[in-house]
């Protein structure tokens, strides 16, 4: 009950507001909270979330997990992909973003939980191969063997071919190099308008 009238309080405020603003605010709340954890001080880009979109594609079948979803920015550029939110995999810790994004996307599934942890969030859950993940956790501020681990246990849940898509402001790959065997990697040119600038890096196993 309790959590129906939060929903609509929402609502509420989105109407009166606008999404943007209340994005940035609770994203600005969180990263003063627990900044290591956040992948960005502000929800990504429109043009940044657009590109990320369009390494999907959605007329390929099964599920699209999207990992760190934030408040929605992606999942947006997603669904405005094509791709149909019945199809969503939301993974995300901070519950209040969970909150907001079963609201924005009833018809997706959203889970709260620790998205390093894919395997034991998603193994059970999936019926069939995922078509993509995509991407918005901060990868450059863990340990090689953390960020290794997860797309490894990512890869495990795609169909094969399916793209794993992941954003980052560093010039360099965040997967390293030496964790690439047999995956192929392709990064996009620097998306300027996003504040900071970043690229999407679309990796692919065989």
């Amino acid at each position: 009950m309790l959590e129906k009238k939060i929903e609509r309080r929402i609502r509420l405020l989105e109407q009166k507001s606008g999404l943007r603003f209340l994005d940035e605010v609770a994203f600005i709340r969180s990263w003063i909270e627990k900044p290591i954890s956040m992948g960005a001080v502000t929800p990504s880009g429109k043009i940044l979330a657009r590109a990320m979109a369009r390494a999907v594609d959605p007329k390929v079948s099964g599920p699209v997990i999207e990992l760190g979803s934030g408040t929605g920015a992606v999942t947006k550029a997603l669904v405005e992909h094509g791709i149909e939110p019945s199809r969503l995999v939301l993974v995300e810790f901070n519950p209040s973003f969970c909150r907001l994004l079963r609201t924005r996307y009833p018809d997706a599934t959203v889970i709260q939980g620790d998205a390093y942890r894919i395997q034991h969030l998603l193994g059970g859950l999936l019926k069939e191969p995922a078509a993509a993940v995509v991407s918005g956790l901060p990868l450059q501020t863990k340990p090689f063997k953390q960020r290794t681990q997860l797309i490894d246990e990512a890869f495990e849940l795609m169909a094969p071919g399916a793209p794993f898509v992941q954003f980052t402001y560093a010039m360099v790959t965040p997967i390293p190099k030496r964790a690439k065997h047999n995956i192929h990697a392709h990064a996009s040119e620097l998306i300027w308008q996003n504040l900071p600038p970043a690229r999407v890096w679309v990796y692919r196993k065989g």
